[in-house]
């Protein structure tokens, strides 16, 4: 796979049973792309560790006086350095390949399992940590999958590297290779306290990025109450808190770089120490020892990769098991379904409250319990959060057509719906039927202010559909972005629109004025709306009323008003104690009419 190939078609089923069990199917998935980094690691670091070698051939041939010796060497020493630039140059594009190709397969994962959860994602991980793990873990986990085999090439040139100089120089090259494990293996013992130190720090600053997240998200009501400061503190708190777990997490790590330096400088000084007394006794040539020392220097540049790779897995692992966390919840349904992908037609109908929306006719319904509400609009969409029976379109139960299907099927939108950002044009370029246009989706939602919002600055004659819409349309009101959502799905069309408080934001004028238009634009489609507006429910066709989590009743709202006084309760906004007065006032009304019946009588 390299980079222009991105995205993935399929970035496959990974094994999220653990942290490093992630980690190390990420790395089987790049397998081709490992063994081209290893290769040219091994060009790269093979041809650093052998020049000492010619060095060391090129003194001994200036000792001898021998012209073609040094000849040769210098066509080893340039054969080296072709070696060092080529492999240098291949090792790095493989390894930025594979640093980006395996963040890219995670990103696809998380992506496809938010799209595959939905609105149960946030209810079961923080967004904090949602945020955490798609940005900055993503980059932490792809660094250790690409540094594996820059980390195995340095390792067999150390064992190669040793090795040869045991053959070489067998005096000098025992204290070598008694030398390297330790010097390779020192910084074990130091490494559970760093990695725990960076858990700290990730969990640290995975709680100030969900505080931030929630204080940004809720700034207007924040300055509306004037508690923005007192969340700007908590940040400060919890920013610092980060910064001091990150100080403790760099001194342990300052240690181990520490360690990584002395120890390879207390061997070569020990090298050094022991070969002059060889070069004395005449047991070994300037060359040799020239040889010897020079390798041992080298070596310093592959030994470098171990404490890497001890980081990279110590900053990866936390994040690939956050990764895996995320990457092993489940839906309630199976998202594949078991029937063959169709778009089914006809009533929609739900047998756990005994809800029925007739085929073509606008729908409204009305339940006292927003929470009950936003539960049942996400169960008429198929594929719900919680496990229970499934909603009917036609004869066909939604949760056991493939979640696309479902999708296609019914739109359902929340009562918190959100904008991305971008141009409007980008908003509303959403999988659509044409027979709806955006301009006669921003009418119907009477859009008009809003697009007068979004052109402000913008030179004259501008096109409004050009215009920018902040991240979660954050610059806009809260009834301009409930407008905005709701055109955008008018725009789709699909064959039922479930909208759940669609006009909650805005005034009734406008209330009204929507009414008419999602009448108009949805004529002959099926449409159910969940609210307790009279201006909406005035206009429907058909009004059910859900108490308790089942339809009482059903009719139209000017009757259902007359007849049912839990309707009328949650319609008109009564207290428990205004309708028991209103129910006494009418039997004492009943009572007094009954008595002047018989007086007359």
């Amino acid at each position: 796979m390299q980079i222009q190939d991105l995205p993935y078609s399929d970035p496959g089923v990974p094994d999220a049973r653990s942290g490093p069990r992630f980690l190390w199917w990420l790395w089987r998935n790049q397998l081709g792309g490992q063994l081209k980094s290893l290769a040219w690691g091994l060009l790269h670091f093979v041809s650093v560790s052998a020049l000492p070698f010619c060095v060391g051939l090129a003194v001994q041939a200036v000792v001898d006086r021998s012209g073609s010796r040094l000849a040769l060497t210098g066509g080893l020493m340039l054969l080296c350095g072709t070696g060092i630039a080529v492999g240098d140059t291949f090792l790095h594009r493989a390894a930025v390949t594979n640093w980006i190709t395996a963040a890219a397969r995670v990103q696809q994962l998380l992506a496809r399992k938010a799209a595959e959860l939905g609105s149960a994602l946030t209810r079961r991980v923080a967004a904090g940590e949602v945020v955490a793990v798609s940005t900055g873990d993503v980059e932490k986990i792809g660094w250790f999958v690409e540094a594996v085999s820059r980390f195995t090439a340095a390792a067999l040139t150390v064992v190669v590297v040793g090795v040869g100089l045991l053959v070489y120089q067998p005096a000098l090259g025992i204290v070598v290779a008694a030398g390297l494990p330790v010097v390779a293996l020192a910084v074990l013992p130091l490494l559970p306290r760093a990695t725990r130190r960076a858990d700290v720090q990730r969990e640290k600053a995975g709680r100030a990025t969900e505080l931030a997240s929630d204080t940004v998200a809720g700034l207007r009501v924040l300055r509306g109450i004037g508690g923005e400061e007192l969340f700007l503190d908590r940040y400060r708190r919890a920013s610092q808190e980060v910064r001091h777990a990150a100080v403790r997490s760099a001194r342990m790590w300052s240690l181990i770089s520490a360690v990584q330096v002395l120890l390879p400088g207390l061997l070569l000084i020990a090298v050094v120490w022991h070969g002059i007394g060889l070069a004395r006794q005449g047991r070994i040539t300037v060359g040799e020892l020239v040889t010897v020392y020079s390798a041992v220097m080298v070596l310093n540049y592959p030994l470098r990769h171990f404490e890497e790779i001890a980081m990279a897995y110590s900053f990866s692992r936390p994040s690939a098991k956050r990764a895996a966390r995320v990457l092993t919840l489940q839906r309630s349904t199976a998202t594949a379904g078991t029937r063959e992908a169709e778009l089914p037609g006809g009533d929609l109908y739900d047998p756990v409250t005994g809800l029925l929306a007739p085929a073509g006719r606008l729908t409204a319904v009305v339940c006292g319990d927003p929470d009950a509400a936003g539960r049942l609009a996400e169960r008429l969409g198929g594929h719900p959060t919680e496990p229970g029976r499934s909603v009917l379109l036609g004869q066909v139960a939604l949760d056991e057509l493939p979640l696309d299907s479902a999708r296609t099927a019914v739109l359902v939108q929340d009562k918190d719906p959100v904008l991305l950002s971008g141009t409007l044009r980008d908003l509303l370029d959403v999988p659509f039927s044409g027979a709806v246009r955006a301009t006669d989706a921003l009418a119907a939602a009477q859009c008009g202010d809003v697009l007068e919002a979004l052109v402000q600055g913008a030179p004259a004659g501008a096109d409004p559909m050009d215009a920018h819409i902040t991240e979660r349309g954050r610059s806009l009101s809260g009834g301009q972005r409930q407008r905005l959502a709701l055109a955008r799905s008018l725009v789709t069309d699909p064959g039922v629109l479930v909208l759940d408080e669609p006009t909650s934001a805005v005034d009734s004028h406008t209330e009204a004025r929507i009414a008419d238009g999602l009448r108009q634009v949805r004529s002959g489609r099926t449409t159910v709306v969940f609210t307790s507006s009279p201006l909406l429910l005035d206009r429907a066709d058909r009004v059910v009323l859900v108490h308790d989590g089942e339809a009482v009743a059903v009719g139209e709202h000017r009757e259902l008003l007359g007849s049912e006084p839990r309707y009328r309760a949650v319609v008109t906004r009564e207290t428990d104690d205004e309708q028991t007065a209103a129910e006494e006032s009418a039997l004492v009304g009943a009572r007094q009419e009954r008595e002047a019946m018989e007086e007359s009588a």
